[in-house]
């Protein structure tokens, strides 16, 4: 059994669909983070960064181990398995390559555009002008990679997993997927599978839809090294 701490947000349905296509059993643990529960001091021995979403695995010899980062769970998970990512060194470099440029690219700025699109009324213009234009940038990233594939590596893997959300909600975020029909076409064939469907299912009721903001939730918008002092 693993335990599943997340949000209903594109970083946790990373990990709900992988979860979800390996069929593993897993308990979900809804996370308040609006209310700060992610300093709770037992929950940052799971997720030393105090963020979603983080594992325990209890299914394994020994003590539960324990992974935050959702690039790091699904590899951790993908080598559980022996699912979802390829098994010769130079598929293995490729997948990494693109979670890394997920993390270190997409990710973040489709976050700061989700920022000032969403939840930060003063100072949108610049914010949103400024991320707008990375968040299209990295989907011609995508776009020009998938010309002449299906999928990241050619067959669906992790890589996959990891860069379908922030593209899943593209038009929430302000931007336009008419430039790009690779893109287009492969968000469609993964939103189409059972798994991914459930993921983003997942306590869907639950999902902040903009009732917190930079200007009435300083836990979420305004954290700074104060937030993670101990004692």
């Amino acid at each position: 059994m693993i335990d599943f701490y997340y949000a209903p947000t594109p970083n946790g349905w990373k990990v709900a669909i992988m979860l979800e296509e390996c069929g593993l059993k897993y308990t979900a643990h809804l996370m308040n983070l609006a209310q700060g529960v992610q300093f709770d001091p037992e929950f940052l021995k799971i997720s030393p960064n105090a963020k979603m979403p983080a594992i325990v695995d209890r299914d394994v010899e020994g003590e539960p181990v324990t992974v935050f980062e959702s690039g790091a769970i699904l590899i951790y998970l993908a080598r559980k398995t022996g699912k979802f990512m390829p098994k010769d060194p130079a598929g293995e470099k490729e997948m990494l390559e693109w979670l890394f440029w997920q993390t270190g690219n997409q990710g973040p700025m489709a976050g700061q555009l989700s920022h000032f699109r969403n939840y930060a009324p003063e100072g949108q213009a610049y914010g949103f002008k400024r991320y707008h234009g990375e968040y299209t940038r990295n989907l011609a990233v995508l776009e020009n990679r998938l010309d002449g594939r299906d999928y990241i590596l050619g067959d669906y893997s992790v890589a996959d997993m990891m860069s379908f959300p922030w593209v899943l909600i593209a038009k929430p975020l302000g931007a336009s997927l008419d430039e790009f029909p690779n893109v287009t076409a492969w968000r469609g064939r993964i939103k189409e599978r059972p798994a991914v469907r459930r993921a983003v299912d997942l306590h869907k009721d639950s999902q902040n839809r903009g009732e917190n903001n930079a200007q009435n939730n300083n836990v979420l918008f305004n954290q700074n090294a104060d937030s993670l002092r101990r004692g």
